[in-house]
């Protein structure tokens, strides 16, 4: 039998009871008597109580643990939570002087960057973001500017390359990955052990096997990145990790081959009503869910499932779906990603 925790009144109404057949013979409390002050005040310590239990109860559970109770699970199976990294890369400085090592640059949405080395200018310098996660990936052409002025030298810097940034794995990412490796156990080699080894590199959400892919005695391996600000498909750097995190674990006898999967941009035109901006970011929002839960190489998504995602989003009261007409059916290794999206009114 479920235990019903009580609430605020309830433990109220029952200490006020008990009290009064206690004390006073079954005659009411009075209001504001200093017994039922007391009453409140034991009754919401109580209640403080209970809360405190129902929360501990809940970190038992894989399902419901948080933080470092959850880590403490995974680690009893040898999981720990997949840390994040700083984006580094390389800027070019213009002008005559030296940019010395810890020069500090921000970008124009306050994100800081350290100069990793002496910097002999013109020319191009390392730089670190400050900051550990995926918001440190900057564009080839963007700009950072110096906090502090260097004689001699511009106050902007060209970004040529940021990346490699990665945020750290959150609680449901981690309590998805422990749940996998418990109902898919590691069974030297199979299908589900090289998606569970590829979601242990830093930055990879989601993974797909395919056995025999070039052949007897040949795996492949496709993943996507989905805290990736631009684009959840990997670059090549991030599928030459994967490929060496694999080659060290895999069984010798595989040749193994990770790669990053084809993109499919599906665009999609809709009549909504009301056409108003908060329902077109509501509809935008449950469409870029539906094509992370079911956007999978080689899996249709049918419309029927497109409408539903329209239908739920917040503040839609009809539409119409204009294009696709027809389900999303990809081949195999290309993986359906959403598109524009366009709106218009229902007529």
């Amino acid at each position: 039998m479920s235990f019903s925790r009580p609430s605020l009144s309830t433990l109220r109404s029952r200490i006020a009871a008990d009290v009064s057949g206690r004390l006073l013979d079954g005659a009411p409390l009075r209001s504001r008597s200093v017994l039922s002050v007391l009453v409140y005040v034991w009754a919401g310590a109580c209640h403080l109580m209970y809360g405190a239990l129902q929360w501990y109860f809940s970190q038992f559970w894989i399902k419901t643990a948080e933080k470092e109770y959850l880590e403490r699970k995974a680690s009893t199976w040898g999981i720990t939570r997949k840390a994040g990294a700083r984006a580094v890369g390389t800027v070019t400085f213009s002008g005559s002087g030296l940019v010395p090592a810890g020069s500090v640059l921000r970008s124009d949405s306050g994100l800081l960057f350290t100069v990793d080395a002496d910097v002999s200018v013109p020319g191009i310098g390392n730089v670190t973001a400050s900051a550990i996660g995926s918001s440190g990936n900057l564009e080839a052409g963007e700009t950072l500017t110096l906090v502090q002025a260097v004689a001699g030298v511009s106050g902007s810097a060209v970004v040529n390359s940021l990346s490699g940034g990665v945020d750290a794995e959150t609680d449901e990412e981690l309590r998805a990955r422990l749940l996998t490796a418990l109902q898919a156990p590691p069974m030297g080699g199979s299908a589900a052990d090289y998606v569970t080894w590829a979601l242990e590199v830093p930055g990879v959400t989601r993974a797909w096997c395919y056995p025999l892919y070039l052949g007897l005695g040949t795996v492949g391996l496709s993943f996507v990145c989905d805290g990736q600000e631009e684009s959840p498909l990997p670059d090549e750097e991030m599928v030459q990790r994967v490929q060496d995190y694999i080659d060290a674990r895999r069984p010798v006898t595989a040749d193994f081959l990770a790669f990053a999967p084809q993109a499919l941009k599906v665009d999609i035109s809709l009549k909504i009503s009301p056409n108003t901006e908060a329902v077109r970011n509501a509809v935008k929002q449950e469409l870029a869910d539906l094509f992370v839960r079911e956007g999978t190489p080689g899996v249709t998504i049918p419309l029927s499932h497109i409408n539903e995602a329209v239908s739920i989003s917040a503040g839609e009261e009809d539409h119409v779906l204009v294009s696709p007409t027809e389900n999303i059916v990809p081949e195999n290794n290309v993986m359906p990603m959403l598109g524009n999206v366009t709106f218009a009114g229902v007529d």
